[in-house]
C-alpha cells in the first residue's frame, strides 16, 4: 500500500468512496481510501436506499440532484448494477398545510431544474388502486428518483474510482493525525478479526497526505477528538421494517403493472416501498434516541440496535389504513440502527475548523442521497478553490465552540422528529433553548418578544401580545402569512414613520489591531478602508472571486478596527479571518491581533425619524443639542458617546435604512441601558421591533444578506455592490472575480402576489413561460403596501420596470424589478440632520 499520497479518503461507506472517485475524476491521480473494516460497514448496509430530490435547502437539492443523474451512469462506466429503481416519489398531502409546503418546495425545486407533478387522490388511486386515498389533499410526485441499493452503488463507486487509480485500503483504522506545516501525517493501525469482533493489531502505519478527508460516518465523535475540534454529527436510532407478503401486491405486480413509487406518507411520519411482494416500511418516530454520543464502541460493527416496536406502533397501524391489503401482512425482519444526524439535519461538508487541509463529510441523515453529489462538489472546492454552487449553508463551521455533546444529542433527536413534522419556513425548533441569551433577554420576554434562534442566540423576531400563551409561535405559523405577520407590519411601520428599538445583540464582532492590521485589511476585502472615526461596508472574497463574507468596518485607530459580520456565521467568519491572517503574516506581512469579541458586546440598533429624539433624552455631553448633528456624528461615521451613564460606541448606520444608529455597548451593562433607553423611547412612541420586520425593511432599501443575496456562487459584482469595490487596489479574489463577469445580477422587486401571502425566498423567477431566475429574499413592504422579493435574474432582465412572474402557491404572479432602493433611493432619510 502507498503511504505517500495527495489526498487520503478515512472511511469506506457510500459518501466516502464518492469522494475518492471524483477527487480521482477531477484529476488527482494520487488519492488513497482507507476504511478500518469493509465498505459499507457503517450506516450504508443498512440504509432503505430511498433517493428523494425533495429537499427545501438549494445547496442540498443541487447535491440530491447530481447523486440522482449520477447513479444512472455507473453501470456504464463500471460493469457494475447498482441496482437503481426509477420507479419516482409519491409524497402525499392529507392537509391543506402540507400541500402549501409542497407548493413551495415545488417552486424551489424548479430554480434547481427538478422535475415534479401534482396529482389529486382521484389520480393517486387511479393509478395505484391498493393506496387508500379518502383522506387525502393530493401529492406531489416526482418521476426520476425512486431507491437503489446501498451496497451496490457504494460497491460502483469503489469500482469506479479504482479504474481512475484510487487505491482502496480496508482493514486500516486511522489512530492519529498529524499536521507539519506542510502535509498530514495519519498514523494508522491495521485491523484483524479476532473472536467475531474487529480488533487493533501491533501493525502501525503512517500516510502522509497532503489533504485528508473525512468521511467516518457514526464514528465521526472519535474523527473529532484526534482532531482536536468539535462535531455535531452523532447517530440517532431510525427503524425500518420489512413485512411479509401482501397478496394483493403480488396479483398487482403479477398483472403486468409497474412497481409502486416510494410512497411518503409525511403526516404520517413514514415511507414505504415494494420489496419482493411486500413493503419495507420506514418510519421518523418520536423518542428515537442518540446514540454514541462519545464514540462507537469497538465491538459494534455492523450491527442492529433491538426493534422497540412500541415506539413505532402508530406509523405500523397507519401503514394498514394507508395500504389495506398489507394489514394481515406480518413483520418480516427489522433494521434499527445508527443514523448520523446534524442539529439542522443538513451535512457537515468542507473545511475543518481551524485546521489546514482537513475536509469534512460528515453527519448526512440522507447518505446514500447525498453521496454523488457530496462528492462532486466536495471536490471541486478542493481541486479548484470553490463549488459551482453555494455550500456555506452546509460548511462544518456554522456550529461554534459554544457548541456541547448535549446540546448536539438533543438537537439531533429533534431534527430526526421533525422530518416529516411541517418544515414552515418561519418554523423555530424549541429543543435545547434558551441557551445563549443576552442580559435583556427576560425583559424583553416579559415585552412579548418571540425568540429565534441564530447561532445559540435568542433573539427576537417579533413581539406578540403580552398575554400570549405559551403556544403562540408554533400556532401562528405557516406557509402564508402567520398569525404573526400583523406584529410585524405594525413593527416595520414604527420604524418608517416613528421610532423602532432592534436587539442585535447576536452580531459576529472581531477586533483587528497591530502594525500589520492595515495592510492585510487592505488586502483582505475589496473596498477602501475607512479613515479614523469612519466606517465601510466591503468584502471578504473567495479565491474564485465570489463573496466569502461581508463586513462592516469601523476604523477606532491608524492600526486598529471593529469588524461586524452576520450573527449567524461567527465560527465561519472567524476561521477564515484568522487563517487569511496566518497566511499574511508567514509571506511577511506584519503582525495582526485578531479577537473574537462578539460576547463582549451588546447591540442595540435604534431607527426612525424620532431616534434622534429618543437619544437625545439620554445623551451626556459638553454639548448635548450637536452631539447627534450632521456636523459631529455624520452618516457612516462612529462616535464613542454616553447614554446615560452607559459608554457606547455608536455607529450611524442602520440595516433598515432610517435615521438610526447601532448602539455597542458593555454587554454587562445592558440591562441598564435597555431600561434608559425604553424609559426615553415611551414618550416618543418607541416600539419594540424584531428580525422579521427589519428583513422586510431592509429589502425596501436593497440591502443584500449573507446567507441570501451574497454567497460563494456569485460576485460583488454580480450582486451589484460596484459602489463596495475598489478596481484601483489588488485584493484577494480580485482577478478571479474580473475573469466571471456578470453572469447574473442581483434585482429588488415589486410583487402583485396573493392577498394572503409573500414569497420566502425560494421562489423561482419567469419570464413568460421560461424560467430566467430565483427569488434570494422575500417578504412585505410597509412603504408600497405589497409583496417584496430580491433574486437573481440574467444580466438583460435585470433592467428598472422588467416585468416578471413569480411562481408562489402554484400560480404565476406580477413581478416588476424596481431601481435600488426603492425606498429613500437617494438616502435623504438616513442623512436628516438635526
Amino acid at each position: 500500500m502507498k503511504t505517500h499520497v495527495k489526498a487520503l479518503v478515512v472511511g469506506g461507506g457510500a459518501v466516502g468512496t464518492s469522494i475518492a472517485y471524483h477527487l480521482a475524476k477531477a484529476g488527482w491521480d494520487d488519492v488513497m481510501l482507507i476504511e478500518r473494516d469493509e465498505l459499507t460497514s457503517g450506516s450504508t448496509w443498512h440504509a432503505a436506499g430511498l433517493l428523494p430530490l425533495f429537499n427545501m435547502s438549494y445547496a442540498t437539492t443541487h447535491i440530491h440532484q447530481y447523486s440522482v443523474d449520477f447513479y444512472k451512469t455507473l453501470e456504464e462506466e463500471t460493469g457494475l448494477n447498482a441496482g437503481f429503481a426509477v420507479v419516482g416519489n409519491l409524497r402525499m398531502a392529507q392537509t391543506q398545510e402540507r400541500m402549501d409546503e409542497y407548493m413551495l418546495y415545488a417552486s424551489t425545486a424548479e430554480t434547481c431544474g427538478v422535475k415534479y407533478e401534482w396529482l389529486t387522490p382521484e389520480q393517486i388511486k387511479e393509478r395505484w388502486p391498493l393506496i387508500e386515498t379518502g383522506d387525502l389533499k393530493g401529492a406531489i410526485y416526482h418521476t426520476e428518483d425512486g431507491y437503489i441499493n446501498p451496497a451496490d452503488v457504494t460497491q460502483a463507486m469503489a469500482k469506479g474510482a479504482r479504474q481512475r487509480g484510487v487505491e482502496i485500503v480496508r482493514k486500516i483504522q486511522a489512530d492519529a493525525f498529524d499536521w507539519t506545516g506542510t502535509h498530514w501525517e495519519v498514523t494508522c493501525t491495521k485491523m484483524v478479526e479476532k473472536g467475531g469482533n474487529l480488533v487493533e493489531s501491533d501493525e502501525k502505519v503512517v500516510i502522509t497526505a497532503e489533504h485528508v478527508v473525512t468521511a467516518s460516518g457514526n464514528h465521526a465523535q472519535r474523527t473529532a477528538k484526534m482532531l482536536g475540534i468539535k462535531m455535531p454529527a452523532i447517530p440517532v436510532e431510525h427503524t425500518f421494517i420489512v413485512m411479509d407478503k401482501d397478496p394483493e401486491l403480488v396479483k398487482w405486480r403479477e398483472a403486468g403493472n409497474p412497481e409502486h413509487p416510494v410512497v411518503r406518507d409525511a403526516d404520517n411520519e413514514s415511507y414505504a416501498r415494494e420489496e419482493r411482494g411486500g413493503w419495507i416500511l420506514g418510519i421518523y418516530e418520536h423518542g428515537a434516541p442518540a446514540r454514541f454520543e462519545y464514540g462507537v464502541p469497538n465491538s459494534f460493527r455492523a450491527d442492529l440496535f433491538p426493534l422497540d416496536l412500541d415506539r413505532i406502533a402508530d406509523q405500523y397501524m397507519a401503514m394498514a389504513e394507508r395500504v389495506p391489503s398489507c394489514a394481515e401482512s406480518g413483520l418480516k425482519d427489522d433494521f434499527n440502527g445508527p443514523i448520523c444526524y446534524t442539529p439542522d439535519g443538513n451535512p457537515l461538508v468542507g473545511p475543518a475548523p481551524g485546521l489546514r487541509n482537513i475536509w469534512l463529510a460528515e453527519g448526512f441523515s440522507f447518505g446514500i442521497t447525498a453521496a454523488g453529489g457530496t462528492g462532486y462538489y466536495l471536490a471541486q472546492m478542493m481541486v479548484e478553490g470553490e463549488a459551482e454552487i453555494d455550500m456555506a449553508s452546509l460548511d462544518p463551521k456554522r456550529y461554534g465552540n459554544w457548541m456541547t455533546t448535549e446540546y448536539a444529542a438533543r438537537k439531533n433527536e429533534e431534527c430526526y422528529e421533525h422530518v416529516y413534522i411541517l418544515h414552515h419556513p418561519d418554523e423555530e425548533r424549541e429543543a435545547c433553548r434558551p441557551l445563549r441569551t443576552a442580559p435583556a433577554y427576560d425583559r424583553q420576554k416579559a415585552a412579548g418578544a418571540q425568540f429565534g434562534c441564530v447561532n445559540g442566540f435568542e433573539r427576537p423576531n417579533y413581539f406578540g401580545p403580552l398575554d400570549a400563551p405559551d403556544s403562540f409561535d408554533q400556532d401562528a405559523r405557516s406557509f402564508r402569512r402567520g398569525g404573526w405577520w400583523e406584529y410585524a407590519k405594525g413593527e416595520a411601520e414604527a420604524i418608517r414613520k416613528c421610532v423602532g428599538l432592534i436587539d442585535a445583540t447576536a452580531f459576529t464582532k472581531h477586533l483587528l489591531r497591530g502594525p500589520g492590521a492595515t495592510a492585510f485589511l487592505d488586502h483582505f476585502t475589496c473596498n477602501k478602508l475607512p479613515k479614523v472615526g469612519r466606517i465601510n461596508l466591503t468584502y471578504a472574497l473567495t479565491s474564485a472571486g465570489t463573496t466569502r463574507t461581508e463586513y462592516t468596518i469601523v476604523r477606532l485607530a491608524e492600526n486598529e478596527y471593529y469588524l461586524v459580520s452576520a450573527g449567524a456565521w461567527t465560527a465561519y467568519d472567524a476561521d477564515f479571518l484568522m487563517k487569511s491572517a496566518e497566511d499574511f503574516m508567514a509571506a511577511g506581512g506584519g503582525y495582526v491581533d485578531i479577537h473574537d469579541v462578539t460576547t463582549q458586546w451588546g447591540v442595540f440598533a435604534i431607527a426612525g425619524p424620532k431616534s434622534r429624539d429618543v437619544l437625545n433624552e439620554l445623551v451626556k455631553d459638553g454639548d448635548p443639542s450637536t452631539v447627534l448633528s450632521n456636523k459631529r456624528f455624520p452618516w457612516l461615521s462612529m462616535r464613542n458617546i454616553e447614554l446615560g451613564m452607559c459608554p457606547v460606541r455608536a455607529i450611524r448606520v442602520a440595516y433598515t435604512g432610517e435615521l438610526g444608529w447601532e448602539l455597542h455597548h458593555p454587554i454587562e451593562m445592558q440591562t441598564y441601558l435597555y431600561d434608559q433607553l425604553m424609559a426615553a423611547g415611551e414618550k416618543h412612541g418607541m416600539k419594540l421591533v424584531g428580525a422579521r420586520a427589519q428583513n422586510w425593511l431592509r429589502q425596501e432599501k436593497s440591502y443584500r444578506a449573507f446567507g441570501t443575496e451574497l454567497g460563494r456562487d456569485a460576485t460583488p459584482l454580480e450582486a451589484g455592490l460596484d459602489r463596495f469595490v475598489d478596481l484601483t487596489k489588488d485584493f484577494h479574489g480580485k482577478a478571479a472575480m474580473e475573469a466571471k463577469g456578470i453572469r447574473s445580477m442581483c434585482v429588488t422587486v415589486l410583487v402583485d402576489g396573493p392577498d394572503d401571502a409573500d414569497p420566502w425566498g425560494r421562489e423561482a423567477l419567469y419570464d413568460g413561460d421560461t424560467k430566467v431566475g430565483r427569488l434570494t429574499s422575500g417578504g412585505y413592504s410597509v412603504a408600497f403596501g405589497k409583496s417584496i422579493g430580491m433574486g437573481y435574474v440574467s444580466p438583460d432582465l435585470a433592467k428598472p420596470g422588467t416585468k416578471l412572474k413569480v411562481k408562489m402557491q402554484d400560480k404565476l404572479w406580477d413581478v416588476e424589478v424596481t431601481e435600488d432602493s426603492p425606498y429613500d433611493p437617494t438616502n435623504a432619510v438616513i442623512r436628516i440632520d438635526g
